[in-house]
């Protein structure tokens, strides 16, 4: 639904960048923020224009999930470009930045060309994909990146698998800054996280799992800050987990490292406990961890050392899910649920509402280098609603994406975005 004019009146309009948190009007027109006012001063000159009044909502820069996996070209069966930029605007999210892990592999222009067509065939969240560290993400030969660059990647990922080879990360990282591209690592020692199933502990013994050290992603995190530090390059770091991780980059960024990080909601909401009853839709790489674990990646967002909050989303089919523990695939969905799980860490004074919209939409843009995250005239208005009071039980049937394994399907949630808008154009609306 495409509109002239939209007016955002009597919201609680949240823009850290601009320091705003006030109640407020808000214009879109012609694609772009064009007012903002104190309520009640703005009027549509335009008689097609639309009001809404937003009286108890928040009206924040639109949402931006920094790390999903919308699995096309490949894969279509899990998900599409159309189905995961569905779920992406019913959650909240204006746009989203895919791993490159398909099939095949994004390692080449026409990968992220093909990528960035059916994004915009389907007209929902933006898409930006991210290209492969290696050719087929194998980390043995660096893939083109000034071709992928040229074609629309903003970074530079083997997500799924770490660069193993320390030289190859050494050129990588200076290939990459060649060409103005982030590279996100995927952390993993895989020496000692092989065939793992669940975090290793009393739990996994008593459980009888393979279980997966947390050593093995602290390893990693470690090599690749000292990697960057040695380069004087920025790095970042995907999917923290564990407690030591977190002190790691809290260390590292106080002796001047480039190092930002995500964390996900399921590390800050869940822990190993969820697995239990052999719960395979917890299970997930890096695994869920302890309570202390999570306890310190909740101080880290807190406390700023952690930079954004992505969801990893990563749709299965049944096939995929319904197995044996230790043979099903890793990964949960998260797009739906990100924005009432993480509206819990700021109804535990965790978070206040400003530092929630930074990890989510203000940070991602400016780690990858897109436009977003702010309201400020001018801006290109994508804007993201969210009603913090609206209470609903997250069921099979409303799940939008097209896989459905999720750990917190028939949980009562509170908060939810109910207008997503791309470009000043609704392409999401749950006011009713």
């Amino acid at each position: 639904m495409r509109m002239s004019m939209i007016l955002l009146q009597n919201g609680r309009i949240i823009d850290p960048v601009n320091k705003v948190d006030r109640q407020g009007d808000l214009i879109i027109s012609e694609g772009r923020i064009h007012e903002i006012g104190a309520p009640g001063t703005l009027h549509l000159p335009d008689p097609d224009g639309t009001t809404f009044d937003l009286s108890g909502k928040w009206v924040v820069p639109g949402l931006i999930d920094m790390h999903v996996h919308l699995r096309e070209p490949g894969e279509e069966y899990k998900e599409t470009i159309a189905s995961g930029t569905k779920a992406a605007i019913a959650g909240g999210f204006t746009a989203v930045a895919c791993m490159p892990n398909t099939s095949p592999v994004n390692d080449s222009e026409a990968v992220t060309s093909l990528i960035l067509e059916k994004a915009e065939q389907a007209k929902m969240a933006r898409v930006y994909p991210v290209g492969a560290v290696s050719k087929n993400s194998q980390g043995t030969e660096l893939a083109e990146y000034g071709e992928m660059k040229q074609a629309g990647v903003v970074a530079l990922s083997d997500d799924g698998r770490p660069v193993a080879n320390s030289q190859l990360m050494r050129r990588a990282l200076e290939y990459s800054s060649s060409h103005n591209l982030l590279l996100i690592s995927h952390s993993e020692e895989m020496s000692l996280s092989e065939n793992g199933a669940m975090n290793e502990g009393a739990l996994s013994t008593r459980l009888g799992l393979r279980g997966i050290p947390h050593v093995a992603e602290e390893i990693m995190v470690y090599r690749d800050i000292a990697m960057a530090d040695y380069l004087e390059l920025p790095i970042h770091i995907a999917h923290i987990s564990t407690k030591e991780t977190v002190d790691l980059i809290r260390r590292a960024k106080r002796n001047g490292s480039l190092v930002t990080s995500e964390t996900t909601p399921h590390y800050f909401s869940l822990t190993e406990e969820a697995i239990d009853q052999y719960d395979t839709r917890a299970k997930m790489n890096p695994p869920l961890r302890t309570a202390e674990d999570m306890k310190a990646i909740r101080e880290g967002l807190r406390d700023g050392t952690i930079d954004a909050i992505a969801t990893d989303h990563a749709p299965h089919s049944n096939m995929e899910k319904d197995l044996e523990f230790e043979l099903a695939a890793n990964g949960i969905i998260g797009l739906e649920t990100s924005v009432p799980l993480t509206m819990n860490l700021v109804r535990e004074n965790i978070l206040t509402p400003s530092q929630m919209i930074t990890l989510m939409s203000v940070h991602p843009a400016r780690i990858l280098g897109v436009e977003g995250g702010s309201l400020a005239a001018g801006a290109t208005a994508d804007v993201t609603v969210i009603d913090p009071d609206k209470k609903f039980v997250y069921t099979k049937d409303s799940i939008v994406s097209k896989s459905g394994n999720s750990p917190f399907i028939d949980r009562e949630m509170q908060g939810k975005a109910v207008l997503t808008v791309v470009g000043g154009e609704i392409v999401f609306e749950e006011l009713g």
